[in-house]
């Protein structure tokens, strides 16, 4: 799978809407030439794409360096996944239906980016770039070598029609183009996009990112004579144009892809080495147990652990002993970000941050830590945590400078306190913290009535439920409860299914729910639809807390159109302190790793990309002598 800074930011997802493309409609090079194209010509065509600074990798470099050119090609992978699949359109992913896992397997992208730069892309299906010196357009242009699966080539056409699809029905990239005013046809391969304005560096790339589906396969007609409908969910496996294609599915239980022997770009230098793997196979669980017993039975080859339980408790059976299983653990170093509880400030009960604080205070992080996690976690202190995006300390130098500008508009321990969450884990500290609590709801308009906490102007009790779709969040939950329930809060929890919970998600129909914000190396547009004014009433962005603040609304802003990667850091640190400050979650915890566990049946190159943790499967492959050593598959 191919790690993208889309894939990071989205998380599976829906966020802000905004309106179509407009005109998209092909132009011949002999009807037109617009300015914003004739400025894009003028510049030098280039095979990559860096954000900041230059790449790393020279024009007619042969591969990337974390690879194994001569990694052989076959074998299967088994994976287990959790939850259920109706559709593999991604068009409409997270708005209708369940998408199947990695589709994306059978897309190829304009660019693709390098695991060992940040903000780096080198062509795909385009195969070189240019863009004027004020980033008010680009140009890709695509190889004359890419083909769909059938033996169609892809098209200019095929790119504009993409565009308008996710921009017309998919609210994530509705926003995620939001500033693409324009795409046209300008040359036998080239295709120029115009942007709203000029500054924003990051458009070329967002550009980029952009999956490419069949105009000709869309808008034809399927086996029955029914025509396809790029708006609706399919479980017609659609054509596509990657390094594998889907090879057999039972809806709701498994899908299996198989690896393209023609694929046209296997002898590409940015796909030399990887996608090695005859077959990824993807089984559906429903329960977590029970996919931890596929995996031990040696139904399942690889596993992703989230929880600190099972990895300390659920492993030790005879194929790990001898060592025909292996655990591992990689860094993350490509991504952070926040997870948390989640207010929904749209409630009254919600809006004032002395109450949200209140929530923070009660609880009993080390507790939670030491009995259910093993001790295995740390506290998420910033909304960039893990990276160097992460504001500490008093702000200083050119974070203070960006501060200033919105002073009037935050709160004032922005620029006089270090944001620390508070510290539980002994019964002083856990009186110490209630009380401070108590002061604030009091602080806030609330009092103890009948040993409940309630608005002393409404009479409305204060009570929170909780909404989760996993059966793992109860154990972690229920906890909270009477840590709240002292300060006379009533804690509910309320279980739904996927569908229930992704509707209430749309429709802000919520108290709390438990939220992971992911956030790449280099945050940009996608901010907008995480914080702003803009996304706080869209249905299906990711501002589930409903922030509506000009000052955080202003340093997005500024984060969007950094001139320099000194600039861009400086204000997400400023933008993460304002968040911070204002308590709009009660941070939960992070471990910074993945924990992996497979059977020994596959290798990697000896040095793994700084930024690809695992990288499994990408450039990963089948090897035969350990897999004669690990066993038998049952």
């Amino acid at each position: 799978m191919r790690l993208t800074r889309r894939a990071i930011l989205q998380s599976g997802a829906a966020a802000l809407a905004a309106p179509a493309v407009t005109g998209v409609s092909p132009v011949s090079p002999a009807q037109a030439q617009p300015a914003a194209q004739a400025q894009a010509q003028a510049q030098a065509w280039k095979h990559g794409l860096s954000l900041f600074g230059d790449v790393k990798y020279p024009e007619g470099f042969k591969r990337f360096d974390y690879v194994n050119a001569d990694a052989p090609k076959g074998g299967t992978v088994r994976f287990g996944v959790f939850g259920t699949f109706d559709n593999f359109n991604p068009v409409v992913a997270g708005v209708k239906g369940s998408l199947a896992a990695s589709i994306e397997l059978i897309h190829d992208t304009l660019f693709t980016t390098s695991m060992d730069e940040v903000a780096v892309g080198y062509g795909l299906l385009a195969e070189a770039v240019s863009h004027p010196a004020d980033y008010s357009s680009v140009t890709y242009r695509l190889n004359a070598k890419a083909k769909w699966h059938d033996g169609q080539p892809v098209t200019i056409e095929d790119v504009l029609f993409s565009l308008n699809s996710f921009k017309t029905h998919h609210p994530f990239y509705s926003a995620y183009y939001r500033h693409v005013v324009k795409a046209e046809k300008t040359g036998d391969r080239e295709v120029t996009f115009t942007f709203d304005a000029p500054g924003n560096r990051e458009l070329p790339q967002i550009v980029s990112e952009l999956t490419i589906l069949p105009k000709h396969w869309w808008e034809g007609t399927d086996k029955s004579g029914r025509k396809r409908d790029v708006s609706a969910t399919t479980l017609e496996p659609p054509l596509g144009a990657g390094a594998y294609r889907i090879k057999e599915f039972v809806p709701g239980r498994s899908v299996t892809y198989e690896r393209v022997p023609d694929y046209w770009g296997k002898d590409l230098n940015v796909n030399i080495g990887r996608d090695n793997f005859a077959e990824l196979r993807f089984e559906y669980f429903r329960d977590t147990t029970v996919a931890i017993e596929a995996f031990k039975a040696d139904a399942l080859d690889w596993r992703t652990e989230n929880s600190a339980l099972a990895w300390a408790t659920a492993y030790d059976f005879p194929a790990m002993k001898e060592g025909r299983v292996l655990k591992e653990e990689f860094p993350i170093r490509s991504s952070g970000g926040m997870q948390a509880f989640v207010f929904n400030t749209r409630r009254e009960k919600f809006i004032d941050p002395r109450v949200r604080r209140a929530f923070n205070y009660a609880l009993d992080f080390e507790d939670l830590n030491q009995r259910l996690f093993f001790g295995q976690y740390h506290r998420v202190n910033s909304y960039f945590e893990g990276m160097e995006l992460a504001s500490s300390g008093l702000p200083q130098g050119e974070e203070l400078a960006i501060l200033e500008t919105v002073r009037d508009k935050v709160p004032p321990e922005v620029f006089t306190a270090t944001f620390k969450n508070p510290v539980n884990g002994s019964t002083e500290n856990i009186r110490a913290n209630l009380r401070e609590a108590t002061r604030l709801l009091r602080e806030a308009g609330y009092e103890i009535r009948n040993q409940k906490l309630v608005n002393v102007k409404t009479g409305a009790p204060q009570t929170v439920e909780v909404l989760i779709e996993q059966p793992t969040w109860e154990r972690i939950v229920l906890p909270y409860k009477p840590s709240l329930e002292r300060l006379g809060i009533e804690l509910t929890l309320r279980r739904v299914d996927d569908a229930q919970y992704e509707n209430r998600l749309r429709n802000w129909d919520f108290d709390m729910i438990v939220v992971t914000w992911g956030q790449s190396l280099s945050p940009g547009n996608e901010q907008r639809s995480y914080w702003t004014t803009q996304a706080a009433d869209q249905p299906g962005s990711r501002n589930y807390v409903g922030i509506k603040n000009p000052a955080v609304d202003a340093l997005v802003e500024r984060i969007i159109f950094a001139k320099s990667r000194a600039e861009l850091v400086a204000t997400t640190k400023a933008l993460d302190r304002v968040l911070l400050w204002n308590h709009y979650v009660v941070p939960q915890w992070t471990y910074g790793k993945v924990r992996s566990a497979r059977w020994d049946r596959f290798a990697r190159p000896a040095e793994l990309p700084k930024y690809g943790a695992s990288a499994f499967p990408t450039i990963w492959w089948w090897d035969a002598a350990k897999a004669g050593k690990a066993g038998t598959r049952s």
